[in-house]
């Protein structure tokens, strides 16, 4: 018992501190009012940090991942169907939550006196995917204005290194090490963030009240209610997709463990062990489930769109911008697939998820705080619908490699 007791407070114990440092600075702000902006020095210090730090973590995190990518060679016809399979259930989880959204609870903040993002309505949707997608010059793509430009240059640049060889080999090693330096500092600065969350909330719950802690309050609902419900629904969908109501029975009865290892550790790496049992009990064929699962835990993340698209409507509704036009949906989802399929495979990429989130939509950088706190606070929930996408998705991506009968055969065999 006290084992497992070591092992959940391991897991949570972040998350854990960071909250703590959160409420304790809320409290602060409640208590001492307008005078909590003492601490505001405080927050910034944790922020500018962070700023810093991101663009040479993007490119070197990101392009080690690519680099050292060995599967990108092999068994094309699985990883065609494997990649279909996480971008399709991806949009499908990212539509959802913007079809959902019109029952998403009033956000409040009191009278928020900050910055409105800029997003000028001359710029048509074409436009702003092409801003987004690319830089005018190369040293525009060293400023964190432009992350997008940047995680396609460090890919391209990745791929680039892949094709050179034996002749690349010193190159790899080193982006590799470099990376390792970064999330290494990155882990540094992150021992502070519950001293410069607590900090900068301090000061912005001073300043705007108690409405903000309630509107995180009826958001965590809100997201509970919409990822159980599909978890429950798309996921039967989906196994009777690949192997009929067999298929369903089959899903339900090996998929409990593994959700609740996922909501429990709110890891999906964790739980890879345990969904790679579960997909042997539901019939996934070895070669199949040894490349889908470990390649899903990093690269498949159907929660992450969920809350990707939350946060952003979230934001939105805070800073009293409408969230709606054909361009605002169609870069939502964008910027939720990749942060779910891209940057999940990036230790540290649900908060270069959040500053792209910020940077694209032009808002200030006193947002980053609030949208790390919803992504902290929705995480486990998320993780658990990741981690269970990824025994669905391996049942799928069998269904087309093997054709439809697969689970008959499979029983036989």
């Amino acid at each position: 018992m006290k084992r497992n007791s070591n092992g959940l407070w391991a897991a949570y114990r972040f998350p854990v501190l960071l909250l703590a440092g959160i409420a304790l600075g809320s409290m602060l702000g409640l208590v001492l009012g307008k005078r909590a902006g003492v601490f505001k020095p405080l927050g910034d210090l944790f922020l500018n940090a962070m700023f810093v730090v991101v663009v040479p973590l993007v490119f070197f995190t990101i392009a080690s991942a690519v680099v050292n990518m060995a599967s990108l060679k092999r068994l094309g016809k699985v990883m065609g169907a494997m990649a279909a399979v996480f971008v399709l259930t991806g949009l499908a989880a990212s539509v959802l939550m913007i079809l959902s959204l019109p029952w998403l609870p009033a956000v409040q903040a009191g009278t928020l006196p900050l910055v409105q993002p800029v997003r000028p309505d001359s710029i048509n949707a074409a436009e702003q995917i092409v801003n987004a997608l690319t830089a005018g010059d190369f040293y525009q793509l060293l400023s964190k204005q432009n992350m997008l430009a940047l995680i396609i240059f460090s890919i391209l640049f990745a791929i680039g290194l892949q094709t050179m060889g034996p002749r690349a080999e010193a190159v790899r090693r080193g982006i590799t090490v470099v990376s390792e330096a970064m999330l290494k500092m990155v882990q540094l600065i992150m021992y502070y963030a519950p001293i410069g969350l607590g900090a900068y909330f301090a000061n912005l719950v001073g300043d705007f009240g108690p409405q903000l802690l309630g509107s995180y309050l009826r958001t965590m609902v809100f997201f509970a209610v919409l990822s159980l419900s599909y978890f429950f629904g798309a996921f039967t969908l989906y196994s009777y997709i690949a192997a009929g109501w067999p298929g369903v029975k089959r899903f339900w009865r090996n998929i409990i463990t593994p959700a609740l290892t996922a909501l429990g550790t709110s890891s999906s790496t964790a739980t890879l062990p345990v969904n790679l049992e579960a997909a042997r009990r539901m019939g996934v064929p070895a070669d199949i489930r040894e490349m889908v699962l470990p390649f899903g835990t990093t690269t498949h993340m159907e929660g992450s769109c969920l809350s990707g698209i939350l946060k952003i409507a979230f934001l939105f509704a805070l800073f009293q911008t409408p969230f709606s036009g054909l361009g605002t949906y169609l870069s939502a989802v964008l910027i939720s697939v990749i942060g779910g399929v891209m940057l999940s495979g990036v230790p540290g990429g649900g908060l270069v998820g959040e500053l792209l989130i910020i940077n694209i939509y032009g808002f200030p950088p006193e947002a980053f705080p609030i949208i790390v706190t919803l992504g902290f606070l929705v995480d486990p929930l998320a993780t658990m619908v990741n981690a269970s996408g990824d025994s669905c998705s391996a049942m799928l991506v069998t269904r087309i490699v093997e054709g439809r009968g697969w689970l008959k055969k499979e029983s036989k065999g």
